[in-house]
């Protein structure tokens, strides 16, 4: 157990140490939905390394999102410009809870995005 705990508190400091790079990479502002409140690291790829493509800077909000939470369909038009960024977390991330809200709209704005076609066709099949 301490092994693991130890690897997870690692993982943390590393992602702290990346905290005010990704803070001002964002313009210390939500890179989702462009909130300034509860602004916390999220980390898309849990399973890699941490880097700061793969990392976001959101909201509470968004960050419950993210995380599985249900969202008003009117709420996700806000986060479709997220899928112009050219940051991974950022424009994947949004694209999954996008593509979760089962909208009709989404796939025509993720086929428009900016992702790669790799991610793209991935996401979308």
């Amino acid at each position: 157990m301490a092994k693991g705990y130890n690897t997870n508190q690692e993982r943390l400091a590393e992602i702290n140490r990346l905290g005010k790079e990704l803070a001002k990479r964002a313009g210390f502002c939500c890179e989702w939905c462009g909130s300034k409140d509860d602004l916390r690291s999220w980390d898309q790829a849990p399973e890699r390394e941490p880097e700061l493509s793969g990392l976001a800077l959101l909201c509470g909000r968004c960050r419950d999102l993210a995380t599985g939470a249900a969202a008003d369909p009117n709420e996700l038009h806000t986060l479709r410009n997220a899928l112009w960024s050219d940051i991974p977390a950022v424009c994947e991330g949004v694209a999954r809870v996008l593509l979760r809200s089962g909208q009709p709209w989404v796939r025509e704005a993720i086929e428009e995005s900016i992702l790669d076609e790799q991610t793209r066709h991935k996401l979308l099949a």
